[in-house]
């Protein structure tokens, strides 16, 4: 029995050290991201013109604003914002009137989209959308993006990058914005920038790009599209923005961040609000990448720190880990949260972090087991990335 606890005192030390490894990548992905950002300002600009999508469905704190944003575009080439609303009563269509109003030089316009085209209603109206799109470029992001003036000019001087694949998308980094303070909405935003941006940075070091998309930012050449299947190939698909990007690169093209960081609303949750968003997040990723999300545990230093605290009967050298990966935690925070993303969040509530990082474990440990997300006051299964309303 002895030797059992040994081994396993053993395995939690080899876990922690690992995680501890993950860390200082994320430290070096932050770091090759900021040199990226300062390249990026130098590049020849690219400005053709542009569509950007915007379904929408309901009206959330600061949407208004984020629409606004959009209108004020310091960019070269011509631009226009078609929004899609799936009933002419969504409280979003009075937001886009006035949007009209206010902006009468801007080309915006709106489209009813009463088709329900598959399970995923997003999609289903970006269908819609596209046939009235006129810019050679497409542009989709979420109804709550916010962005400085020079997102366009941003985002599409990508596209201009020569390399040996052609750029098929260009996608986004963002950090969480609460308009009121909550526990929930404090740790969603502390997710966000300390744990999936941080993610996502790792990912573009070690897998030698970007190979998915963010929903933040979904930019995208007509042809790259279509070459992936169209929008049709996702109108049952939850992580649409994440197979998107998939598909674009499994179609031969390239994929890249843009320098420009966006920033998203985040709704002032409550615990079971919070927990609920969580874990369809998390059993989506576990359904669209299985074998990265299984990697995913190695993301967990504090956990990991603490359950080897506890195997190796709080020896010191456990205790020495704990403490080291606190501090490489709190490293990331400052780096990604606040270094790249500009989140000023991320310090207010860095007393958080452990709590954050406790509870993501248990996320990650509870998308195994089950199948069963809720989106927008409804229940779904998961099958293959595919969304199946649930019985009863």
């Amino acid at each position: 029995m002895a030797s059992f606890y040994y081994s396993v005192a053993i395995a939690m030390t080899a876990l922690t050290v690992a995680s501890m490894v993950y860390c200082l990548l994320v430290l070096g992905a932050a770091w090759s991201f900021r040199l990226y950002q300062r390249r990026s300002s130098r590049m020849v600009p690219f400005a053709p013109s542009v569509s950007i999508l915007k379904p929408v469905k309901g009206l959330d704190d600061g949407m208004y604003e984020a629409f606004r944003s959009h209108c004020l575009q310091e960019y070269g080439g011509a631009y226009e914002l078609v929004f899609g609303a799936g009933s002419a009563d969504d409280p979003a269509v009075a937001a886009v009137e006035r949007l009209q109003a206010e902006f009468p030089e801007r080309r915006i316009r709106l489209m009813i989209c009463p088709e329900q085209l598959g399970t995923n209603g997003k999609v289903s109206n970006l269908i819609q959308m596209q046939a009235a799109a006129t810019g050679e470029f497409l542009l989709v992001n979420d109804s709550d993006i916010r962005v400085s003036p020079r997102y366009l000019d941003s985002v599409l001087r990508q596209f201009g990058v020569a390399g040996r694949r052609p750029v098929g998308m260009v996608t986004a980094l963002y950090r969480g914005r609460a308009a009121n303070w909550t526990v929930g909405a404090a740790l969603e935003v502390l997710g966000i920038s300390t744990d999936f941006m941080a993610g996502v940075l790792t990912a573009r070091v070690v897998e030698r790009g970007i190979h998915f998309g963010l929903g933040s930012t979904l930019a995208v050449r007509r042809e790259a599209l279509a070459a992936a299947g169209g929008l049709e190939a996702l109108v049952d698909q939850l992580a649409d923005d994440y197979e998107m990007g998939a598909r674009i690169d499994r179609a031969g093209y390239a994929i890249r961040l843009a320098a420009e960081v966006v920033e998203t609303s985040v709704p002032s949750y409550d615990i079971r609000g919070f927990w609920t968003h969580q874990m369809r997040w998390g059993r989506t990723v576990r359904d669209s990448r299985k074998w990265g999300f299984f990697g995913l545990l190695f993301t967990h230093t504090l956990p990991l720190a603490l359950l080897n605290v506890v195997a190796s009967g709080a020896s010191f050298w456990s205790v020495w880990l704990l403490a080291l990966g606190y501090l490489l935690r709190l490293a990331i925070a400052t780096q990604v949260g606040f270094g790249v993303l500009r989140d000023r969040q991320v310090l207010r509530d860095l007393w958080l972090l452990p709590v954050r990082d406790l509870v993501g474990f248990a996320v990650w440990v509870g998308s195994f087991a089950g199948n069963t997300i809720e989106w927008r006051g409804e229940r779904f299964v998961l099958r293959d990335g595919r969304l199946v309303k649930a019985a009863g």
